[in-house]
């Protein structure tokens, strides 16, 4: 037997659901910030292994222009690596906003799953209550029954 739906059920259902999506959302918003993670730890490799190159290319010898040309593209990843270092930085705020969208749809959940227990439990009081009286009667109709036979 299922017990009718209530607007606290329908509330539940809905606090349930939002945070399942802002749990949804938060989970994409960390796989993107493992991703330029990434990003930016490929770029400063490759950054470390071209400026080896250069190191390397100098101690054998290098004419002045291949000189200019490796320290521009150096200088364009230098550029590249603080584009992503800012595109990380922004991406963990995202990941911290999303977090705590998370918490808030989780802490309302909590209280309405609160309030129905409460309503739960008052329900139960309220049928042990009506239960022991039912009982109760019972018993005394059964004594009143019983008193008259006794006394004839």
């Amino acid at each position: 037997m299922t017990t009718p739906s209530t607007p606290l059920d329908t509330l539940i259902g809905l606090a349930r659901d939002a945070r399942d999506q802002a749990g949804q959302a938060l989970a994409g918003e960390r796989q993107s910030e493992r991703q330029v993670a990434g990003q930016l730890e490929s770029l400063g490799r490759y950054r470390l292994e071209y400026a080896q190159r250069l190191q390397q290319a100098m101690r054998e010898g290098i004419d002045p222009a291949t000189m200019r040309n490796y320290q521009r593209f150096l200088d364009s990843l230098d550029d590249a690596l603080a584009r992503a270092r800012q595109a990380l930085a922004a991406q963990q705020q995202r990941v911290g906003q999303s977090q705590a969208q998370w918490q808030q749809q989780q802490r309302r959940l909590s209280s309405y799953d609160t309030l129905a227990e409460r309503r739960a439990a008052q329900q139960n009081r309220k049928a042990q209550r009506q239960e022991l009286r039912t009982s109760d009667d019972l018993v005394n109709s059964r004594l009143l029954r019983s008193r008259p036979s006794s006394e004839s």
